[in-house]
């Protein structure tokens, strides 16, 4: 079964830590062991595992791809804005999934990782869709 986690992103661009939400979907599924794809169905944003403790490391992130990809009007496509041609960019660097190992009802990530999504171009109403798999153990 598909599941959905739909967010309201803040203007700009930001990183969203959506880990309690899928563990919730998964404890709700009642997989214990198995994996979790996760998928982001929008063109100007992406998904990611990295640290979430430090606020600072989410606004390096951010720094760091504006620094690759800068918000500028010399883009070919200018489908709406300058903004949004940066975005689509972005989201290519980090990509639109992760697949995330079950274990023990919940996610095994490591101890200071966190599930981000990856906003480029907001504020906007966006989804998570998630795929949980059962495996054997």
């Amino acid at each position: 079964m598909l599941e959905k986690i739909k967010l309201r992103t803040e203007s700009g661009e930001n990183l969203v830590d959506v880990t309690s939400e899928i563990d919730m979907v998964i404890q709700e599924s009642g997989i214990i062991e198995g994996a979790c794809l996760v998928f982001v169905p929008h063109t100007t944003a992406g998904i990611t595992i990295n640290s979430a403790l430090d606020v600072n490391t989410t606004k390096d992130i951010l720094h760091e791809l504006d620094r690759l990809v800068p918000t500028r009007v010399d883009f070919y496509h200018q489908y709406d804005t300058p903004q949004d041609a940066a975005g689509h960019i972005k989201s290519v660097l980090v990509g639109q999934s992760q697949s995330i190992i079950i274990s023990g009802g919940r996610l095994k990530l490591g101890s200071s990782q966190s599930v981000l999504f990856c906003e480029f171009d907001g504020p906007r109403d966006r989804q998570v869709w998630l795929r949980i798999l059962q495996g054997k153990d």
